[in-house]
């Protein structure tokens, strides 16, 4: 789980802003929020960002998805450069390096990693644990002039001379420790429980154009979805869906066919020689049962997917998101999870991924500001706001950092950030346009 993540000098964000996900004292809604995943650490299952448009808010996601990439897609040339920039409204920034820093628990133990990089190589690199104070794993530095990288291992971590010279030798000066141990047939505990948290837990952003429903297919198709959950919560969502359906046909293919699937589909070649053999491929449609009331009763309809509408196919998607999490200790990113939901549905949602989710955490950005209303389902430590600064960088903050003055437990959270005690809104001028000819 995630505990907190820090980032410096990456797009809108120019000076640290840390995201944490550490629980206050109060009891709130307790049952619900806190995850516990090692004794006397209190983390949140949930954290909203709100925030005007282009105050920084995607881009607070998109740095953790960039961590996430820059560690399980290591860079095979060293001649690979980086794919992002770092804050541009300043004279300096633009020459100094970008930091991420993220503590998270795998398997009950608790870490620390940190990387500094500028958009050639990676300048710095550590990891720590806790077992139960505070040590080193390892420590990676890099010579830019010669693009070498140098690792240190901590005196608790008990590694072969031969194997550290493998993993140099791995870690190009654009690749992560990480990455590099991901080339590499090597055995070190630590490393692999890191990197298995970013592969296995730490899932890829969820933009308004992912569509989730090939994933979602797939683990229904592998039981990794419970169906019967799936079907439980789009049922309750007042959706009319009884029953889902995977239906499996198979269609022949020629030569032009073959061409298409080779230049437009990247699967090994193994599998499109087993294509070209066979001849033929199969696909798999998910089709829905509606039951609705009419003049003979309750009826049952058959309509494929692609029939639904918009919001109905986006909370299959999300309903199947639940069902996944319910299973797996896992975390998802959402930019804009109110895209295509109404806003009963985008509660129903939340509300369900509280009360049914054991070892989850869902990060998510938002202008559905109706939401702050629900005091039956946010905490105060679950809401977060960006604010773009003068200088045009990213200023991030807590619902919590507001002293009573500004917010007191009688207080409506939606009324002070309609009216702007909170900050976080754009600043509109008149609706006026004036033109050359007035």
């Amino acid at each position: 789980m995630i505990i907190d993540f820090s980032i410096q000098n990456f797009y809108s964000i120019k000076d640290k802003i840390t995201l944490s996900f550490e629980a206050s004292s109060s009891k709130d809604l307790e049952e619900y929020y806190i995850i516990e995943p090692i004794p006397n650490l209190r983390l949140l299952k949930l954290g909203l960002i709100y925030g005007a448009n282009a105050s920084g808010k995607t881009n607070i996601l998109k740095a953790l998805d960039y961590l996430r990439d820059l560690i399980l897609e290591p860079f095979n040339k060293k001649t690979d450069s980086f794919s992002f920039y770092p804050f541009l409204f300043d004279t300096e920034t633009p020459n100094q390096n970008t930091v991420f820093e993220l503590s998270f628990v795998q398997n009950k133990t608790k870490y620390d990693y940190r990387v500094e990089l500028n958009q050639q190589a990676i300048v710095s690199e550590s990891l720590h644990f806790y077992q139960p104070r505070k040590a080193l794993v390892y420590k990676r530095t890099t010579n830019l002039e010669k693009q070498l990288t140098s690792i240190d291992f901590g005196s608790k971590i008990k590694i072969k001379s031969e194997f550290q010279t493998i993993l140099e030798a791995n870690t190009l000066w654009n690749n992560t420790v990480l990455g590099g141990f991901l080339k590499t047939n090597i055995e070190i505990l630590e490393l692999k429980d890191s990197l298995n948290w970013f592969r296995s837990t730490l899932k890829t952003l969820i933009t308004t154009k992912k569509d989730l429903y090939p994933f979602i297919s797939s683990q229904l198709e592998k039981n990794e979805i419970s169906k019967e959950s799936l079907v439980s919560f789009l049922n309750k969502a007042d959706l009319k869906i009884t029953d889902i359906i995977i239906k499996e046909e198979e269609h022949n293919i020629d030569e032009n066919f073959m061409t298409l699937l080779e230049k437009r589909i990247n699967l090994p070649k193994n599998e499109l020689s087993k294509i070209r053999k066979q001849g033929k491929v199969e696909s798999r449609e998910i089709f829905f049962h509606h039951t609705v009331e009419n003049e003979k009763g309750n009826q049952t309809y058959e309509l494929p997917y692609n029939l639904g509408s918009l919001g109905t196919q986006r909370y299959y998607q999300f309903s199947g998101l639940l069902a996944f999490m319910m299973k797996n200790e896992v975390i998802f990113s959402i930019d804009e999870i109110a895209a295509s939901l109404n806003p009963d549905l985008l509660k129903h949602f939340l509300l369900a991924f509280l009360a049914n989710t054991k070892m989850a955490q869902l990060i998510a950005t938002t202008h559905h500001r109706e939401l702050l209303m629900e005091k039956d389902i946010l905490r105060n430590d679950a809401i977060w706001f960006t604010e773009k600064q003068a200088n045009g960088s990213t200023d991030l903050y807590s619902l919590t950092d507001f002293d009573s003055s500004v917010i007191r437990n009688t207080s409506s959270i939606y009324n002070a950030y309609k009216i702007g005690k909170l900050g976080a809104k754009p600043n509109l001028q008149d609706h006026y346009i004036t033109t050359e000819n007035g």
